[in-house]
């Protein structure tokens, strides 16, 4: 006879499998590699969030366990020596390459992306870009931690972040490090490409940085909370990876830990009319390319009371979320590449930014991935290696090589 658990295990693998039918699109490039990272997503979801109510651990405990096996150590190879080092109290692994060169080289600085709750430079995919960069542009790359939010919040974070870029973009500094002062660009993808983009406004409207970055690079970066019921939250709302509950709860807990904000944000009726001058920054009906409406109808935002905003000011605060920037300052910022996915929650907020950004003069280059998804730089090592996360980062590398 079936005993409990087995009777247990294949009624999960059943409901996991209709709940696999039920919200798997096949509109992805290796689809059948896809759906086992899906696959692998939903269950560990389903697993953090049973042993969070259990009151056993908290979510992010769960992935910080099974990211373990996942951590690397700063291992030199006959190609880039790596090091760890602090930085204004941040811990900055760097890459160097060892090829001879009398000249200085370039220099990349990476934010990485992930979940701040759990996600470190040390984490093996980002350790693969990184090194990758370093090797492929013979370049300095200098890739930073940030605290993670379990403990700060996100204006910790940012000052942290903040801190250790004005320190390294001095020529004293980058000399120690072999980097051309006038070869220099930020980088950064998911939670990192928010704070690349933040940062170089910072950077390039603060005459005191004597060192400013020959471009910024973003990686399907969010770039607003005001509204979190764009086409694309609407599209991508059990989308793998980063459905949209995940993406509010990550959003949320960047500030706080009080469900209040994250029960506001789903709702969208967060923003209270004093700040309703800000919706013309993400008003999608205007900003948005006609192909990606598809059909959605655009409404004027529900206010809601000021007790969130009150409660929380990040979320209304231009310096953490750059596509509330005004025009002048877009119109400072340097050459810019974003990259946007399809099956994206975020996708509507880097297209959004493409258009302000062009509009106030910016030179970019936007790459769209049809079949891409939130995450797919994060699948180029084994055993989640695809196909489509390697032929981005190629094409990223030869756009940087270009360029830098």
């Amino acid at each position: 006879m079936m005993g409990p658990k087995a009777l247990c295990l294949m009624i999960f693998c059943a409901l996991m499998a209709w709940h696999m039918h039920a919200t798997f699109s096949a509109d992805y490039e290796e689809p059948w590699r896809v759906l086992f990272i899906h696959f692998l997503e939903r269950f560990f979801h389903i697993m953090a969030s049973v042993l969070e109510n259990l009151g056993i651990m908290s979510y992010w405990e769960f992935y910080n366990i099974i990211t373990k096996g996942y951590i690397t150590q700063p291992t030199s190879d006959e190609n880039i020596t790596v090091k760890e080092t602090k930085i204004n109290d941040i811990l900055v692994r760097y890459y160097v390459p060892k090829r001879n060169s009398h000249k200085l080289k370039r220099g990349m600085i990476y934010f990485h992306g992930g979940s701040p709750k759990f996600a470190k430079i040390a984490l093996l995919p980002y350790e693969t870009f990184a090194r990758r960069a370093a090797n492929r542009l013979d370049a300095v790359v200098l890739a930073p931690d940030y605290q993670q939010s379990s403990k700060y919040h996100s204006q910790t974070q940012w000052n942290d972040v903040s801190d250790f870029v004005k320190s390294l973009l001095h020529p004293e500094t980058l000399a120690k490090y072999g980097v051309d002062p006038t070869r220099v660009c930020i980088t950064g993808d998911s939670a990192g490409a928010t704070i690349t983009a933040a940062l170089t406004q910072q950077i390039m409207g603060d005459s005191e940085i004597p060192i400013k970055p020959k471009f910024q690079t973003l990686i399907y970066p969010a770039l607003q909370m005001l509204d979190t019921d764009l086409p694309s939250f609407r599209e991508n709302e059990h989308t793998i990876v980063l459905p949209k509950s995940l993406a509010i709860k990550i959003m949320s807990e960047f500030y706080t830990t009080d469900e209040s904000l994250q029960q506001a944000l789903k709702s969208n009726q967060h923003i209270p009319a004093e700040y309703s001058h800000l919706f013309k920054f993400v008003n999608w009906s205007a900003l948005l390319p006609e192909r990606f409406k598809k059909g959605h109808v655009y409404t004027n935002p529900i206010y809601g009371s000021s007790e969130i905003v009150e409660k929380f000011p990040g979320i209304v605060n231009p310096i953490l979320h750059p596509l509330l920037a005004s025009d002048s300052m877009l119109r400072l910022l340097p050459l810019t590449y974003i990259l946007t996915c399809q099956h994206d929650v975020f996708r509507d907020d880097g297209l959004m930014y493409v258009t302000r950004l062009r509009s106030n003069g910016v030179q970019v280059f936007h790459e769209h991935v049809e079949k891409g998804f939130h995450g797919s730089f994060f699948f180029i090592s084994w055993p989640f290696h695809t196909n489509l996360g390697s032929r981005l980062i190629d094409n990223l590398f030869s756009w940087v090589d270009e360029n830098l």
